[in-house]
């Protein structure tokens, strides 16, 4: 029998875990009994993936494929998932394990971003003709933003891809953490570049206290600038399109067509076996820790480009030495290989799943 165990980040603010676990719902009436289907949370919330896996094994389960619900492969992806494959690998040796791919680079993602974008009240003006941009409308992306190299180029990438699909002048990017440009930082260059209405684009999975703190945030950067028209729009949600994006992770995982699987990367093996008592979840206290948060729908600390009392120390594996030390704010501890991943290629209009 074979299980598949979504893989989701887990969040301080329990809305966000429920609506996480509607979504796994959705998932599971989607893929009806083409699939058994467990759910586990990477953090912060149970079952953990060690007990998600043990559920899955209890079931009779002799292969376990583990998706993950997650953006982009940065930290947990690479690192903390693997890990615990590991470890499984271990405990139960009879059972064998897949690990499908992030949500990535997809054109699904791009069509949700637009019906957010059409949602929050933005509309292609009729007078456009070809190659006609609106000079009045901006659109900013915001991201949770990492200290991972390659899930900032493939937000980038998403931004670039979404600009070629609307007849806006300017769609920008903008990060509420970790790195830059800052969300307050992307307002304000959308403003200098003379855009009158700014959509803003929340580049997240689930609700939870990032969502929250970005609606007061836009609302009063919107009080504070009455000249400009201010649009939030929904996270992605329980969008039908990321339910059968997953799927297509799913799929490409259960039939071996899922090149994200990272057993053979030495840099991995090599940084889970430095750092491994730090990020093994697998405990028999009621403590969960916190990895630091690059690639998930909500992060759960109180640093938002503004300077909170809290810290966060980041701990970037560079392959030719050690690890390097950066600084950002909550009490986290993760590693971040950098690694070279598999190129994605896109055109207008169709972008290849990654």
């Amino acid at each position: 029998m074979e299980a598949i165990l979504l893989v989701g980040h887990g969040s301080r603010d329990a809305e966000g875990n429920a609506e996480l676990l509607r979504f796994a719902d959705m998932v599971r009436e989607r893929a009806g009994a083409s699939y058994y289907i467990e759910t586990c949370f990477l953090e912060l919330a149970r079952p953990n993936i060690p007990q998600g896996i043990a559920k899955c094994v209890e079931a009779g389960a002799t292969r376990v494929v583990l998706v993950p619900i997650i953006l982009f492969a940065a930290g947990h992806a690479k690192i903390h998932i693997p890990v615990e494959i590991d470890h499984a690998k271990q405990k139960y040796p009879h059972v064998q394990f897949a690990y499908g791919r992030p949500i990535g680079v997809h054109q699904k993602v791009m069509d949700i971003l637009s019906e957010r974008l059409s949602e929050a009240g933005y509309a292609a003006p009729q007078a456009a003709g070809e190659g006609q941009r609106d000079t009045d409308t901006a659109v900013l992306v915001l991201g949770r933003g990492s200290s991972d190299s390659d899930a900032n180029s493939d937000f980038y990438k998403m931004t670039r891809l979404l600009w070629e699909q609307l007849p806006v002048k300017w769609v920008e990017s903008s990060f509420i953490g970790v790195t830059e440009p800052s969300y307050p930082e992307g307002l304000e260059r959308c403003m200098r570049l003379g855009a009158k209405k700014i959509y803003v684009l929340p580049y997240f999975l689930f609700t939870g206290i990032l969502i929250k703190r970005i609606e007061e945030m836009t609302a009063e950067f919107a009080e504070q600038n009455e000249q400009v028209q201010v649009e939030l729009a929904g996270y992605f949600g329980l969008h039908p399109y990321l339910v059968e994006l997953l799927l297509d992770r799913v799929a490409e995982a259960s039939e071996g067509r899922a090149f994200m699987n990272c057993d053979n990367c030495k840099y991995r093996l090599e940084a889970a076996a430095a750092h491994a008592h730090h990020h093994h979840h697998d405990h028999d206290h009621d403590h969960d820790h916190h990895h630091g948060h690059d690639d998930h729908h909500d992060h759960d600390h109180d640093h938002v480009h503004a300077h909170s009392h809290e810290h966060e120390h980041d701990h970037d594996h560079e392959h030719s030495h050690g690890h390097a030390h950066g600084h950002d704010h909550d009490h986290d501890h993760h590693e971040k290989p950098k690694h070279e991943k598999e190129p994605a290629q896109a055109s207008k209009g169709q972008v290849a799943g990654v």
